[in-house]
């Protein structure tokens, strides 16, 4: 019998019924991702599964890098320089002990999705199924285009930094595929002060791109300006920030100057200063995506590169970041209270880290709305350490209690991988589920059967397509 059926997760013939009838056919809208635009572009055919699936072609899957580590596979097997079967033999041994890890769900919702494969990946089958996928993997059907049109995708934004060219972006407008690839602008760069020699390469980039010698934060403010025009000229609607929490301090332009003075003749800044450029940073970036009528994201809360022997090793963004437990609260309201006063709060999304600050940011977000727009301040999907099933259901109990669930922009993938759309249909069921399951119990009328069907399609789709402005 096959592990992932029609009516995986949907618990109750009402669920079964909202997944089958509404979520199931809706286009998906992934409005934060990392998929690289250069292989959409090139609409690129990956070798094997294992560069695909592990390797994600420019990057790597961190999850189950994580996992595999904690398996007892050696890191040779992960980023060192064994063969693709060889690495994709020890995912296989890895998979069956994720059971219970959102990790089993997806693979096997992956291989059946992508591949038609029911089988499930063991030691035994992994021979079989990685000769399988790589033979499909050769056929244009497998291209990164290809398998973007397989999930239905209508828009996705990738994550970009000020200084791109969006070279790649412009090519894919030029040459129109059927999902439209949007970037996103993602300025954490411009604000990492901590390592002055790394920003001040990072700065002579910028100046590049815009043709500003960058000696003040005026000039950086002013560079900044000119790409957030840029992006906005070539489709970008929403902003990305991640951060280790939020920054509101009180500051003048004088003190801010100063430190942007010291950081670039080499001074590391304390505490007190990076909380002061920061604060300003922020608020000007929050001040442009309100100009610009664009959404803006915050993901708050990550600890990066913790172990630091294996960042040396194998750099960023490989499984070594972690949860971090800054207080948010009372920065976050000042910030949000500064942009609203004056003005300039946008369309804004929170996205904790920390289970401790769900709370906290879900009665933060709703706070500001204003009755300007539906659902203008959003509590967003669960995310990184939390998009697992519980996680989930924990997102969209607490969005319900405090908030208002049909105004939701929906999931995101927030994935390098071309095959991670899976995780839309993963939301879409455990949404079903919990309504399904409220209808069964009398929380929620069945007479409004049709009501709470049109609800999931917003929340799947709708929604998303209204906040960001995309066409229906």
């Amino acid at each position: 019998m096959p592990f992932i059926t029609e009516d995986f997760l949907l618990g109750s013939p009402c669920a079964r019924e909202l997944y089958h009838n509404h979520a199931e056919r809706m286009p998906i809208i992934d409005y934060h991702c990392h998929l690289s635009p250069k292989l959409i572009a090139e609409n690129v055919k990956f070798p094997d599964i294992t560069s695909l699936w592990l390797v994600e072609g420019h990057s790597g899957d961190h999850y189950k890098w994580r996992a595999m580590r904690a398996c007892g596979v050696s890191e040779d097997y992960i980023t060192g320089s064994r063969s693709p079967w060889e690495k994709f033999q020890k995912w296989a041994e890895t998979v069956p002990h994720t059971m219970r890890n959102p990790l089993y769900h997806w693979t096997h919702l992956e291989l059946k999705r992508v591949f038609g494969i029911d089988k499930l990946l063991t030691p035994d089958t992994a021979r079989e199924i990685f000769e399988q996928c790589n033979a499909m993997l050769a056929s244009d059907d497998f291209s990164t285009q290809s398998l973007i049109r397989r999930f239905n995708v209508h828009t996705l934004c990738t994550t970009d930094d000020p200084a791109d060219d969006l070279r790649w972006h412009r090519h894919i407008a030029l040459n129109p595929f059927g999902t439209a690839v949007l970037p996103a602008w993602r300025p954490d760069a411009a604000m990492a002060i901590d390592n002055p020699q790394t920003y001040r390469s990072y700065l002579e980039r910028l100046s590049q791109a815009v043709d500003i010698e960058i000696g003040s934060y005026a000039a950086l403010i002013e560079a900044l300006r000119k790409r957030h025009d840029y992006f906005r000229e070539n489709g970008c609607v929403l902003s990305d920030h991640g951060m280790d929490t939020f920054h509101a301090a009180d500051y003048t332009d004088r003190e801010v100057e100063a430190i942007f003075a010291a950081v670039l003749k080499g001074h590391c800044p304390d505490p007190r200063e990076r909380d002061i450029f920061m604060s300003a940073f922020l608020h000007d970036m929050a001040v442009m995506d309100a100009e610009d009528g664009w959404a803006q994201q915050f993901h708050i809360g990550p600890l990066r590169n913790n172990n630091s022997r294996m960042f040396a090793a194998v750099g960023p963004d490989t499984g070594f970041d972690a949860i971090g437990d800054l207080p948010c609260a009372a920065a976050g309201h000042r910030f949000f209270d500064s942009l609203e006063r004056e003005g300039k709060l946008a369309k804004t999304i929170v996205y904790p880290l920390n289970p401790k600050d769900n709370e906290v940011l879900m009665a933060m977000a709703y706070t500001f709305n204003d009755g300007s727009v539906p659902g203008k301040m959003q509590f967003g999907s669960a995310w990184w350490f939390l998009d697992h099933e519980y996680g989930m259901r924990t997102q969209i109990d607490l969005l319900s209690s405090q908030g208002l669930l049909s105004r939701f922009v929906g999931m995101l993938t927030d994935s390098r991988s071309f095959i991670s759309y899976p995780r839309h249909e993963y939301f879409r069921r455990i949404l079903c589920d919990v309504l399904g399951a409220d209808i069964a119990s009398g929380r929620l009328p069945s007479s409004e059967m049709e009501f709470i069907g049109g609800m999931v399609e917003d929340i799947c789709f709708r929604n998303a397509a209204e906040y960001f402005g995309f066409r229906l």
